[in-house]
């Protein structure tokens, strides 16, 4: 076998740890696969031979991309955050199926990375995202990530340690029991078939925040308070004739459908039994872009 194919073997082998560095990166499927594939270009111009640990000289690679990718839209302009400007904007969910496991989504949601953590990253700047990601999530060593940011060790390892007291006190610790959440989440979607309100407030947290991200085609909708958030919830039931319980970033979600088309997909944060946030992505590009079917 030639020295060429080996190479791409090794590569393929690290594809899937490379999408997820590249999606917690990014909150976009499609930028993910674009960074990899920019990092096999790389490595296919590149003479590594003197290379100890392949994986870890190309996560360093993808995460430069996606630095630069990310400070690319900061100069833009682009993406702006949650609340900014009356808009909202939600990372792609990752969305599968309760029963079926796909190892490559597995890789993508390891550790729990839910779509409500997702929304912090997006608030770190490109910087403090990086050594966030590379240090806390994948055990990247701070003199690794020190030169792509141009920065000390020392200076690096303050970010990561900023980027960590922001997302603690921006993303407060969840239920974890899958199947208590299935509970909550099977409730909700009983409750708003129903149209049974007081239920609803039942298992909606008092200050309960709900975030619909419609991109350029349907407005979005930021919704605060367990009344204004149960009213909603009915409404919309009303034109989902088909919702399905799935995995949404590995956590029980519900994605809508009206025929075969689908309508939304929703991630929820639960704590201490209640829906403390509930995530909906109805863009009908990016859903399509997904590929879901009911």
């Amino acid at each position: 076998m030639s020295e060429n194919f080996l190479l791409a073997d090794r590569f393929e082998a690290e594809r899937p740890g490379l999408r997820a560095v590249a999606y917690r990166m990014l909150g976009s499927l499609a930028e993910a696969e674009d960074a990899v594939q920019e990092a096999w270009i790389k490595l296919s111009r590149t003479d590594v031979s003197d290379v100890k640990n392949l994986g870890a000289w190309l996560t360093t690679v993808v995460g430069r991309i996606c630095l630069d990718t990310l400070r690319s839209r900061t100069s833009r302009r682009e993406d702006p955050l949650p609340e900014q400007d009356g808009s909202v904007r939600l990372p792609d969910p990752v969305v599968t199926a309760l029963a079926r496991v796909d190892p490559e989504r597995e890789v993508l949601i390891a550790d729990s990375v839910g779509i409500a953590l997702m929304i912090v990253l997006e608030a770190l700047s490109p910087d403090e995202r990086l050594a966030f990601v590379l240090h806390d999530m994948f055990d990247v060593p701070f003199d690794d990530i020190a030169p792509s940011l141009g920065r000390t060790a020392v200076s690096t390892r303050q970010l990561a340690s900023r980027a960590r007291r922001r997302i603690q006190g921006a993303a407060p610790t969840a239920d974890t029991d899958d199947a208590r959440k299935r509970d909550v989440v099977d409730a909700f979607l009983t409750a708003s078939r129903g149209g049974d309100f007081e239920a609803l407030l039942a298992i909606l947290h008092p200050d309960v925040v709900a975030r619909s991200d419609g991109g350029t085609l349907v407005p979005s909708i930021l919704r605060r308070g367990a009344s204004d958030v149960a009213s909603q919830a009915i409404i919309f039931a009303r034109f989902a004739a088909n919702a399905r319980l799935v995995l949404v970033n590995g956590t029980p979600g519900v994605v809508s459908f009206a025929g075969d088309r689908p309508l939304s997909v929703m991630s929820f944060t639960i704590r201490d039994g209640r829906i403390t946030g509930l995530d909906i992505l109805t863009d009908p590009d990016r859903l399509t872009t997904l590929r879901l079917t009911a």
